[in-house]
């Protein structure tokens, strides 16, 4: 931590900022974080709502503003006259100690029609995928239902396709976005 020294800079006269992680003064601070800006982008409200699906975080780059979410670049439309790209997933809900897998085109409106405690995860895939996890969990389900007993194999699986995604619909906005952007 710069203890409010010189600035680092060897032609600046400048005291650093105290508390700063290294020692520089205002000025050369300021440059810094503009130079790692460009290399990393920073994180930011963005100006109006994402088009594509109404975020509000948004990363800065020299070149424009990026939907956090979903990386739609803002201010490019959506083109109305497509319509909407299909994005099958495959869903497992929490019901008491009970997991759901299953798979809709239609998240939010399936889940709205499911009882369930917790979205834990989705997984890109259609019905081919749903009938693999199915065998694949198979000796945890429960009569012939989409219904299965929590056990480690699958609670394993749920936590390697939640790992690091903070917020499972984060993933069908981005999954939704490279839809709409291979669309034109």
């Amino acid at each position: 931590m710069s203890t409010g020294s010189s600035c680092l800079d060897p032609e600046c006269d400048e005291p650093g900022v105290r508390g700063a992680p290294v020692g520089l003064c205002d000025e050369h601070l300021a440059l810094a974080a503009e130079w790692v800006g460009r290399r990393d982008g920073v994180a930011d409200l963005l100006p109006m709502p994402c088009l594509l699906c109404g975020s509000r975080l948004g990363v800065r780059w020299p070149s424009g503003w990026l939907c956090a979410v979903c990386e739609w670049r803002h201010g490019e439309p959506v083109d109305g006259e497509l319509p909407p790209p299909r994005i099958d997933v495959v869903y497992y809900l929490r019901f008491r100690d009970r997991v759901k897998i299953g798979t809709s085109a239609q998240p939010r409106r399936r889940l709205r029609a499911i009882r369930h405690d917790e979205l834990l995860a989705f997984e890109r895939g259609d019905r081919a995928v749903e009938r693999r996890r199915h065998v694949q969990f198979a000796a945890d389900r429960l009569g012939g239902s989409e219904w299965f007993a929590r056990s480690a194999a699958l609670d394993t699986h749920i936590a390697a396709l939640s790992h690091g995604v903070d917020d499972p619909w984060d993933l069908v906005a981005r999954w939704t976005s490279e839809a709409h952007a291979r669309q034109g």
